[in-house]
């Protein structure tokens, strides 16, 4: 099995992403971090929003999941470990359905980003009388409060869902939906597979640390996040003090990156002097958005698989992101 970063993340330090009050002349930053089996803050009011204005299935089927939020609202009971021909092993409930989870919830802490709409489609699973798989550490079960006060089950931190459209045992509709979703394997990672919606979900897709970089034959060295996509920056942010100017539509085209822990970083200058460097972006919109020597950072909703680059350069105020956050390709 290949080494998984994120996995080293969740035994780092509680410092990894430590943020002096005076980087990026923000007034606050976000400093938190936590465990896999304790309670959550409510999610960020219109993160998850955003995340389905950017990939329009996370919330679709509506209809069909409103059907069938009744039965998926049950209790998980015992999780199983089932042996798909596509995915590999998945956690399933004990009814054999997929358990899923979303690349924009965080599992430190854990914190569902999922509301609404994306509820409808993606029931949470509840925390209340489910029980670990057998011959699985049972420590890997936790639950997070919800924004509605309601428990969600976790595993491994991440909050865990059912997919309306799954209709039957054994189905796997929901894995790669939105570039987003995802089929749990045994070791909270993501399943490794495509399925019919994938976004270029791969192994190596699933095993990438928060933000690494990849080398762009035209670019050069590229920051690409933990699905492989590559990620932006916009020229009319401001760096100090910093300030994202993509706001409201902006953000249903290019949605912001989440916050991601130091330790869960490969090859980015993610060290903070004091006065530039990787701190967390609090926005008046509620977002928390990560961001490389206080430039915002972002992926585009036209980019459908890792390694697209469909965002280089529009408009001319959009380009792809070095680990250092300097603008590749921008005309001198």
């Amino acid at each position: 099995m290949k080494t998984s970063w994120r996995s080293a993340s969740l035994v780092a330090s509680a410092a990894a992403v430590l943020v002096l009050t005076t980087a990026c002349g923000q007034d606050k930053a976000d400093t938190s971090t936590g465990s896999q089996n304790v309670g959550a803050a409510p999610a960020a009011n219109g993160y998850g929003s955003a995340g389905a204005a950017a990939s329009p299935s996370t919330g679709a089927g509506a209809g069909t999941a409103g059907a069938a939020a009744g039965t998926q609202t049950q209790s998980a009971g015992q999780l199983a470990v089932a042996d798909t021909d596509k995915l590999g092993e998945v956690v399933t409930d004990s009814a054999g359905m997929t358990l899923y989870r979303f690349d924009k919830d965080t599992a430190e802490p854990p914190k569902s980003n999922c509301d609404g709409d994306c509820a409808t489609a993606w029931p949470p699973v509840p925390a209340s009388g489910a029980t670990a798989p057998i011959g699985v550490d049972k420590t890997l079960l936790g639950e997070v409060t919800r924004t509605d006060g309601t428990k969600q089950l976790t595993y491994e931190g991440w909050p865990l869902y059912r997919f309306a459209k799954d209709t039957k045992a054994g189905d796997t509709k929901g894995q790669g939906v939105g570039g987003t979703w995802y089929a749990t394997a045994p070791d909270g990672k993501k399943a490794s597979g495509g399925g019919e919606a994938a976004a270029g979900g791969s192994a190596e897709a699933a095993d990438l640390p928060g933000l690494s970089t990849r080398n762009d034959p035209e670019l050069g060295e590229v920051v690409i996040d933990k699905n492989g996509m590559t990620v932006y920056r916009f020229e009319k942010d401001v760096p100090w003090p910093m300030k994202s100017n993509c706001v409201g539509e902006c953000l249903e085209k290019w949605p912001v990156v989440a916050p991601v822990d130091a330790a869960d970083t490969k090859g980015i200058d993610n060290k903070n002097d004091g006065r530039r460097g990787y701190v967390v972006n609090n926005r008046p919109d509620g977002l928390k958005q990560q961001s490389i020597d206080c430039w915002p950072l972002y992926t585009f909703a036209g980019d459908k698989k890792p390694g697209d680059t469909n965002g280089q350069g529009v408009g001319g105020t959009w380009y792809a992101i070095s680990p250092e956050g300097k603008p590749l390709g921008k005309p001198k």
